[in-house]
């Protein structure tokens, strides 16, 4: 079976083939990086590891960009909150944030372009728009798009502009000749920060969010490209919003293939800082391993919702013990000895080899299970019946498979003992992050900080050792 997609603009699935044979291309909206991620922000930028990890095994050349959002008025506020430049508080906290998603396995994009590099990409295509037509210059000196004057809007959140008109407010604001336009070019405020301001023809202000994220992904992927991806809250208006300005300046369609992942929900709400019922990566991490909150994420549907909990991340963990235990029970045979096969795919991209003969049960229902619009339930399954053989068979080469299975969704790579035996659930990843956060707090005098994370670590039987040359730890009797 070849790999087939939910592509959200058909509501449909779809088999998938990329505009150029063997290669992928694929944006992902990341991070407005005003604060640490919590983990709704794990979760899509989990989704998007798994899908690029399945597109490279299944023998594509991937090229994938997931931004970063580094101006907006909720970094602002904060920079002048802090007391800092907008600069230096992006730089800390996209440190963070690639100190916490590295903890949980999620490779790196192979492009992470940062708005503010991009401005004058974002210019060029206001420029554009307006010669077009589709923006148009207020009185307050923003810049706004003409909502209405763009045919097709609505195609990707399937909202007809009667729907949208049915809530429009009474008043027009902010200098909008009609409440659905949005602003491309947003006009300096005299309290803004100097750092938050880019001189234009328009006059001194800022780019619109929309804006962004249309000039980066053509800028690095093309005017057209494979794959646009994000959380299921970025579907209206964001997503819709940068169809009707990316085509409405290329005149060509921007993806396509449209994908988004579900929510974190807690309580049966989404999981928001705006609710505050969110938890931060680090929190999660402060009570369980690493691997444990992957197989937490990865296990559910990327397109479902995913239910927070304490009892669901302890199922999680005893769920990865089975497979564990049954890893540790045998040697696996090493990858690279396992039969060479190639994976199904069009004979001249090149598919990549890999250590795993498809033609093995347990490997095709896996692939069949991935190919079905990734889906790591079914694939999970697998997984759990293979540990079972393995389990009756003692079968090294099928213990390898079981492995080799696991590295595709990034799982089951540490040593079994040492996962079955760490501190408490934690693994090496999860202990050295949390000594890499002890450091930090006391390089910022944040001393309390340091101690509660020594403590806790004691607590779960983890021993730290400063020395000059840096922290170690042990596991204590």
């Amino acid at each position: 079976m070849s790999l087939r997609i939910y592509n959200t603009l058909t509501r449909a699935v779809e088999d998938f083939s990329p505009l150029v044979p063997g290669q992928v291309r694929m944006y992902v909206c990341g991070m407005t990086i005003y604060d640490l991620c919590h983990i709704g922000h794990a979760r899509m930028m989990m989704a998007f590891d798994v899908i690029q990890r399945w597109l490279k095994v299944s023998g594509y050349q991937v090229t994938y960009v997931r931004n970063i959002t580094d101006i907006d008025d909720k970094i602002i506020k904060r920079a002048v909150e802090r007391g800092i430049t907008i600069r230096a508080l992006t730089d800390e906290m996209i440190a963070a944030m690639n100190q916490d998603i590295g903890a949980l396995g999620i490779e790196p994009p192979m492009l992470e372009p940062r708005a503010t590099d991009y401005v004058p990409q974002m210019l060029q295509m206001i420029d554009t728009l307006e010669k077009k037509g589709l923006a148009y210059r207020s009185g307050n000196g923003d810049v706004n798009y003409a909502v209405r004057k763009f045919e097709g809007y609505g195609k990707l959140s399937g909202k007809s502009l009667d729907e949208l008109r049915a809530g429009e407010r009474v008043a027009v604001l902010d200098g909008k000749e009609d409440p659905l336009d949005f602003v491309l070019w947003k006009s300096a405020k005299p309290t803004e920060p100097d750092d938050a301001k880019w001189a234009s023809d328009y006059g001194v202000g800022r780019p619109g969010w929309h804006i962004e994220c249309s000039a980066m992904s053509c800028q690095t992927l093309g005017e057209t490209f494979d794959i646009h991806g994000g959380g299921a809250d970025l579907q209206f208006p964001h997503h819709e919003n940068e169809i009707a300005q990316s085509e409405g300046a290329n005149g060509k369609p921007l993806a396509r293939f449209w994908v988004h992942n579900g929510f974190v929900r807690v309580d049966n709400e989404k999981m928001s800082k705006s609710l505050g019922n969110f938890f931060t990566i680090r929190e999660v991490l402060a009570k369980y391993d690493a691997e444990t909150v992957r197989f937490f994420i990865v296990r559910a549907h990327y397109r479902s919702a995913l239910n927070y909990s304490d009892a669901h991340l302890d199922d999680a963990r005893n769920a990865l013990k089975r497979l564990y235990t049954a890893l540790q029970s045998v040697r696996p045979e090493p990858f690279d000895k396992l039969r060479t096969g190639l994976v199904e795919g069009p004979a001249s991209t090149g598919s990549a080899r890999t250590g795993i003969d498809w033609t093995d049960p347990f490997a095709a229902r896996f692939k069949a299970a991935m190919d079905d619009d990734f889906g790591t339930p079914e694939a999970m399954a697998v997984l759990f019946d293979l540990a079972g053989e393995v389990n009756k068979t003692r079968s090294p080469e099928l213990a390898g498979l079981l492995k080799a299975l696991g590295a595709c969704l990034g799982l089951l790579q540490n040593d079994p003992a040492a996962f079955l035996q760490a501190g408490a659930g934690l693994d090496e990843a999860a202990i050295q992050s949390l000594i890499e956060q002890r450091a930090a707090a006391k390089a910022g005098k944040n001393f309390a900080e340091a101690d509660r994370i020594r403590q806790d670590l004691l607590a779960r039987g983890i021993v730290l050792k400063d020395a000059p040359a840096g922290t170690t730890w042990e596991v204590g009797s």
